[in-house]
């Protein structure tokens, strides 16, 4: 036997002459005594690392694993697919007398996946996720969470009687808020083409039934995305961010809007630092209002003794 796929087992004693002297045999996925030659266990599994991979097409190859669990598809990812691709798995063209039955076969797959209405509804509904998750540009991690959080929902049976296409957008929005992506109630709204009043009903019912544990946003979380947005340099965002903790400090920030203050800090420092933008520009971005921000910068630059020079 190649002396590689073969190591002695020291802690495993043979139940027919208790030997110590075991051998492991992953060419045969054997565990055999070395004394008297009594197969000990016959589906041994090789837990050796995977092989080294110097690239992206190496590790392809020589990956023994297939496409990772996820939770955007109904059934996770765990069937079998027939690919679309006239081609078998040699990578050879299927015979043309071949490929009415390959066809055939492939629509008695896609129907076998979904089994039952709850599949067929669950199927949809992270159809929609997907779709509005890709408008927004959120992060897989995001998705996975929001899916999570709709399953859940799906179990404990929140669905009947509501929008599926309801919950699934105030799924999404939990899972920004777990996940610490903030996006407002206007672009969840937008990308679910609802009634915002709709999402946040069915946003608190969830919270609530779900018992999810999310913390309120601060308004340092929409600095970052919205200086890169609006095109600002890291001076402007890091004047911001020190606005921001300034004004928590004083509890300037306690009863008020996440977006009004962030929207106001944002502008405040826009002008301290020589690249103006418009109240306008910030309101349309981040979901307020003109007289919110006029409101809110006047306050902050009264309280913390700033001098805005418009």
């Amino acid at each position: 036997m190649d002396k590689e796929k073969q190591k002695i087992e020291e802690t495993v004693r043979c139940p027919e002459c208790g030997s110590t002297f075991i051998l492991r045999d992953y060419s045969r996925a054997e565990l055999v005594c070395r004394n008297c030659g009594f197969v000990i266990d016959d589906d041994l599994i090789d837990y050796a690392p995977e092989w080294r991979a110097f690239d992206s097409e190496q590790r392809e190859k020589r990956s023994r694993v297939g496409a990772p669990m996820t939770y955007m598809i109904h059934d996770k990812g765990l069937s079998t697919m027939i690919d679309w691709k006239n081609r078998d798995s040699y990578g050879k063209p299927i015979p043309t007398r071949n490929r009415a039955q390959i066809y055939r076969l492939r629509q008695w797959q896609r129907k076998i996946r979904i089994s039952n209405a709850s599949e067929r509804n669950l199927m949809g509904a992270l159809s929609s996720l997907g779709r509005m998750s890709s408008g927004l540009g959120l992060p897989r991690m995001v998705r996975e969470t929001a899916a999570m959080i709709y399953r859940k929902a799906v179990l404990k049976k929140l669905i009947r009687g509501r929008s599926a296409e309801g919950i699934t957008a105030a799924s999404l929005y939990a899972a920004c808020r777990q996940c610490n992506v903030p996006r407002t109630l206007d672009e969840i709204s937008k990308a679910a083409r609802m009634p915002k009043k709709e999402i946040g009903r069915n946003y608190r019912f969830i919270a609530r039934e779900l018992k999810l544990k999310l913390l309120p946003t601060l308004p340092q979380d929409y600095v970052s995305r919205s200086c890169s947005d609006l095109k600002l340099s890291s001076d402007v965002q890091a004047k911001t961010l020190e606005i921001l903790k300034e004004a928590a400090k004083r509890e300037l920030t306690s009863g008020r809007g996440p977006t009004g203050i962030a929207a106001a800090a944002l502008y405040i420092a826009t002008v301290l630092c020589g690249e103006r933008r418009t109240q306008k520009n910030i309101a349309e971005f981040l979901g307020v209002t003109e007289v919110t921000i006029r409101n809110r910068y006047k306050e902050l630059a009264e309280k913390l003794d700033i001098d805005v020079i418009l």
